[in-house]
């Protein structure tokens, strides 16, 4: 297992959902998390129960003032950093032709260009501590498509291939970037959507924030020989369809 002892982690958008999950699991483990977040009562409440291990600070990821400050200010409080996990995401409804170029931009903006600008920012302190991981939360939107999240499907893509490109880049200093690939779970993103939807699953259910918890843990403390790969949380459904065809004579 990775050493967790004297380093620390950054999880962006932690302040709910998935994030919230991730942070949550890795103060069990012993290590120090930074939640950040734009949402600062959730982040500070968050921070609050879960200890003296846990901190909120706020964080704009399209803001490099903001990331610098998150950056020094975590490692002033816990220590060099060890992971970064980007897992701040919005999502935005409309089709091709209905949506608002501002609000699709803002998406790309949020998802793939702030996460973009955290691995920019947190590579050379990663290096100078020799080695660390990064962890993107990319989506099944990220290796398939979906009709009325266009930007939101674009921004996932995009991360997954960043992902690679960075996983390149650092190998050599030690630095492992990976992809998650969430399918349905209940967090408020999803708060809306029917739960039908994952009726044709082999797993025919919503996953919930902890079960993707558990791979980020797994990625950044277990699994040392792997880097820009994709780590799929779906429940089989960029598989295959479970449905059962009947003979026709």
């Amino acid at each position: 297992m990775t050493g967790l002892l004297g380093r620390s982690i950054i999880v962006t958008g932690g302040a709910r959902g998935i994030g919230a999950a991730i942070a949550t699991e890795f103060v069990k483990t012993g290590a120090s998390v930074v939640i950040a977040d734009v949402r600062d009562d959730d982040g500070a409440q968050l921070a609050h129960s879960l200890g003296p291990s846990a901190r909120f600070h706020h964080l704009d990821v399209t803001d490099s003032d903001n990331w610098v400050r998150v950056l020094t200010e975590t490692e002033d409080e816990f220590g060099s950093l060890l992971a970064l996990v980007n897992n701040a995401g919005i999502l935005d409804f409309g089709t091709i032709e209905s949506e608002h170029p501002d609000l699709f931009r803002h998406v790309l903006d949020v998802n793939l260009f702030g996460a973009w600008l955290g691995m920019h920012l947190a590579a050379p302190r990663l290096r100078v501590a020799g080695g660390g991981v990064i962890v993107n939360i990319s989506s099944t939107a990220g290796l398939t498509g979906y009709a009325g999240i266009g930007g939101y499907v674009a921004s996932k893509w995009g991360l997954r291939g960043l992902t690679k490109a960075a996983a390149v880049e650092l190998g050599a200093a030690n630095v492992r970037v990976c992809s998650v690939h969430p399918g349905p779970i209940h967090t408020p993103m999803t708060a809306g959507l029917p739960e039908s939807m994952a009726a044709a699953q082999p797993l025919p259910r919503f996953g919930e924030p902890e079960e993707i918890a558990a791979m980020v843990r797994f990625l950044i403390t277990e699994a040392t020989f792997s880097t820009g790969s994709e780590f799929v949380a779906d429940g089989g459904a960029t598989a295959g369809q479970a449905l059962v065809l009947e003979s026709v004579e």
